[in-house]
């Protein structure tokens, strides 16, 4: 009898070391799990577009970034808003007003990104700087229809990757540049003679353009992740 007591005793504790052993991996793998989201969340950040001051040193030198006319402190970085879903559309179909005086900071409209911000100089020099668009992440190859248009003080340049069809600009566009790299710099613009006190009105549009012979079913689903980099006295990359 005291035999057979024993041998319960032991499976008792072995049930609940057993026990306390899968509470502690389930635990662990929801820690896991839980890290893991925060960083992709982090990392894609539901795909907002970003304007970055690539250095201190360029704030410090007199170049000042802001979205909002009535608080012109410079920032290291502005975040425009992200839509969840964009479906196609023709550059037709873009409200005439998208880059109006009286518009700043985001202000998107239904399957497309519009983003105003402001650069001033601040210093009492005159300055050069450079805006540069830089690819973080493509998915589905959805750039290949993709179209980004800046609005400089009023003058727009629409940028586009070139057709795979025959490798020529898409009509009405400014091609992106032919760099290979993974994270690829696909629009670089300089500014010079940037004047004490002058200040440069930027909007930047994002959409899919529906009229792009590449705008394809396989394009479905497909994402986009890239940011705005302002550079003073920019040092530009050689192409390969």
């Amino acid at each position: 009898m005291a035999k057979e007591v024993i041998v319960s005793a032991k499976k008792v504790r072995k049930r609940k070391i057993l026990n306390r052993a899968v509470r502690l991996a389930l635990l662990g793998l929801l820690l896991f799990l839980l890290i893991l989201y925060i960083i992709l969340a982090i990392i894609y950040n539901e795909g907002k577009f970003t304007v970055i001051l690539d250095s201190n040193k360029t704030l410090q030198s007199g170049i000042a970034i802001y979205d909002n006319i009535n608080d012109t402190i410079g920032k290291r970085k502005l975040e425009a808003e992200s839509i969840r879903f964009m479906d196609n559309i023709s550059f037709k179909w873009l409200p005439e007003y998208i880059d109006a005086d009286e518009l700043y900071g985001p202000h998107n409209g239904d399957n497309y990104i519009a983003y105003t911000f402001f650069v001033e100089n601040q210093n009492t020099e005159v300055l050069n700087y450079w805006y540069e668009v830089v690819v973080d992440d493509v998915i589905k190859n959805v750039d290949e229809a993709i179209r980004i248009r800046i609005y400089r003080n009023g003058e727009s340049t629409t940028y586009a990757k070139k057709s795979n069809l025959d490798d020529t600009p898409e009509q009405g566009t400014t091609p992106f540049r032919n760099i290979k790299d993974a994270e690829s710099s696909i629009i670089l613009e300089e500014v010079d003679n940037f004047q004490p006190g002058q200040r440069d009105r930027i909007t930047v549009v994002v959409w899919l353009e529906g009229d792009d012979p590449d705008c394809t079913d396989p394009l479905i689903g497909g994402e986009l992740k890239m940011h705005m980099v302002i550079t003073e006295n920019h040092t530009e990359p050689k192409e390969e």
